[in-house]
């Protein structure tokens, strides 16, 4: 929501006036002097939205206000030249809405399209967010990251490396919504207040890291030649899109990091692009992988969560190199989901596996559910529980 600025405005006014806390209206406000405010600037304040009101016989100012649990003076500030005194019938006015329920929708086929229109919404609704483009997929979608919070500790979460683990993105962004309304409604979660987490965790989001995968998955094949032609001669002619894992151009992003990936190339039985399992042709040739790497080294991420489907476990070690807090993070992990921890599996060239030998700190793959992938949307609440325990963990172990 924006305000115009008046004479007298402070930042700390509108936190008292709108209760929200006042370091989220300034990262709301980046750029602004906050200590000299500028009479007639706009300004955002977060959580809230607008909406038109037309006035009725019997309404006032202060009745309006008060029913809405607003001091009058949050309607004076959004209508400037309103006359309290004189309020006409069917007069429209601009009435501060504070946002406490979900704008994601997630549990629903969640495409692209879907993760762009809510990322949108949040980012109107919650300007201290930061949004950026780390890269683009094979055909040309941006890969977002958002961030959230302040502090020093960095914890990295991503979801669909594989496509037809779409689910994982929308679990995420279910989360993500959860956090925001959690802040500025000053609500825990599960009995926890969360302004600490901001201040201590920064927390950034890579939700779906293989657009075109899942598009591909859940919408079929591109318009775009010659991957229209492709993607169908690589599923052997089928339509049915629901088995793929791969990219775009049939290469599976979570083998293609440089750990022991010539391990990988050797034992996998696709030699060529296919709808699950080829490593490509060497590591970090797809976009989208390149993008990951490039974004954790700018990053340098403390801790690192890598969201996949399916199994009810977690995988936490590689060859030695985790340190030893892995193990007191995978065990709250564990308990607050009931999920299985598993130190070491058969597998290299793995996100997870790169950063754990890259930068010798914790790095967790977490499979979600249980089931055939793509997991139903039936599971989704339970993953969700399942899973909720794990974002709030990773922040505050």
């Amino acid at each position: 929501m924006k305000v115009t600025v008046r004479v007298g405005d402070t930042l700390w006014y509108y936190s008292q006036l709108f209760g929200i806390p006042l370091q989220l209206i300034k990262d709301s406000n980046r750029g602004l002097n906050v200590q000299q405010l500028e009479v007639g600037s706009q300004l955002n304040v977060p959580g809230f939205t607008t909406k038109a009101y037309k006035i009725k016989d019997g309404d006032t100012i202060w009745q309006l206000a008060k029913e809405r649990n607003f001091l009058p003076d949050a309607l004076f500030l959004l209508n400037e030249d309103i006359d309290a005194e004189n309020l006409k019938i069917g007069q429209e006015i601009t009435i501060p809405t504070r946002v406490v329920r979900p704008v994601v929708d997630a549990k629903k086929n969640y495409d692209y399209q879907s993760l762009v229109k809510d990322l949108k919404a949040l980012l109107d609704i919650y300007p201290f967010l930061r949004e950026k483009n780390i890269g683009d997929s094979v055909l040309g979608s941006r890969i977002p990251e958002v961030r959230i919070g302040r502090g020093r500790k960095k914890v990295h979460m991503n979801g669909s490396f594989h496509a037809n683990e779409w689910i994982t993105t929308a679990v995420i962004m279910k989360f993500l919504n959860e956090y925001l309304l959690s802040l500025t409604n000053m609500k825990p979660i599960r009995g926890l207040y969360v302004d600490s987490f901001y201040y201590e965790c920064t927390l950034s989001i890579v939700p779906m890291v293989n657009p075109d995968g899942v598009d591909l998955v859940l919408n079929g094949p591109p318009k775009e030649e010659p991957y229209q032609s492709t993607v169908v001669e690589i599923n052997q002619g089928s339509l049915d899109f629901k088995d793929w894992k791969a990219n775009i151009r049939g290469v599976d992003l979570n083998n293609q990091f440089p750990t022991k990936w010539e391990i990988e190339k050797e034992r996998k039985e696709p030699k060529s692009p296919a709808p699950r399992d080829y490593p490509g042709d060497e590591p970090l040739t797809e976009p989208e992988v390149i993008a990951m790497e490039d974004l954790t080294k700018k990053r340098g991420f403390d801790r690192v969560l890598a969201f996949h489907t399916q199994g009810k476990e977690i995988y936490w070690g590689y060859e030695g190199a985790e340190p030893i807090e892995s193990q007191a993070i995978v065990n709250e992990f564990a308990r607050t989901s009931g999920y299985k921890a598993v130190r070491y599996v058969d597998s290299h060239a793995g996100y997870k596996d790169w950063f754990i030998q890259e930068y010798k700190r914790p790095g967790f793959t977490m499979e979600l559910g249980e089931g055939v992938n793509p997991l139903p949307l039936t599971q989704f609440d339970e993953i969700y529980q399942q899973s909720l325990g794990i974002f709030l963990a990773s922040m505050y172990m």
